[in-house]
């Protein structure tokens, strides 16, 4: 593939956002609505999407698809991500977990949107390379660990927000007990047979609601003994 530059780039960025728009019709049923956040698709059209995927895959870094990141992760389809932050509705005030870092793409979106997030990460490579690219891009809102991400970050809690890019068969408890009474949780539930993109919110007496909203492929959650 040809060299491309950061023009090239920002044509194909512009081109994802239009097509996540047409994916958002599409899908109005199960959205409940036809169209995103705004804010939402400002974000996205606003981070590098290229400078979080392997370099060998830049040119491809703006198709609505995953791309592999190494160590059996992938990078979630644009789409994906823009209903999982829409879902998620994070406010400028808010404080967010996200569960799987990967090389910090849905980080980098979750920044611009929040006022901080707190991501963990299972695999210390990743770990330390999402570091170094958000760095490099300037985000100075972000802290990363190497951890479980089924136990959260306990020490930053309650969040009002938290996003897991990883599929678990039941709701992690101890990200249940950080959040927020009135946050949102934004996660894939299932086996590997069947996942489903799924929005739990919690009221002002911790009461959980839940709404299954598409059918997704993610990875596995991983847990530390």
């Amino acid at each position: 593939m040809r060299q491309m530059g950061e023009t090239h780039f920002a044509v194909l960025r512009r081109h994802m956002i239009e097509i996540i728009a047409i994916q958002a019709e599409l899908a109005d049923e199960e959205l409940g609505k036809s169209t995103l956040d705004s804010r939402v698709l400002a974000a996205m059209a606003a981070v590098p999407r290229h400078r979080f995927v392997p370099g060998p895959l830049a040119p491809l870094a703006y198709h609505d698809a995953p791309l592999p990141i190494g160590f059996d992760k992938t990078i979630s389809q644009p789409f994906i991500v823009a209903v999982m932050t829409d879902l998620l509705a994070p406010l400028p005030a808010d404080s967010v977990l996200e569960v799987g870092t990967g090389l910090g793409y849905q980080t980098a979106v979750l920044a611009r949107l929040a006022a901080r997030v707190w991501s963990v990460e299972v695999v210390e490579e990743l770990a330390l390379e999402a570091e170094a690219r958000l760095g490099q891009l300037g985000y100075t809102n972000v802290d990363i660990r190497v951890g479980d991400g089924s136990r959260g970050w306990a020490e930053h809690a309650p969040f009002e927000k938290i996003l897991v890019a990883a599929a678990a068969d039941v709701v992690p408890p101890a990200l249940v007990e950080q959040l927020r009474p009135g946050g949102r949780m934004v996660l894939p539930l299932g086996g590997e047979a069947a996942q489903a993109l799924t929005l739990l919110e919690k009221d002002d007496r911790n009461r959980l609601s839940r709404r299954q909203v598409l059918p997704v492929r993610f990875s596995r959650l991983e847990t530390m003994a």
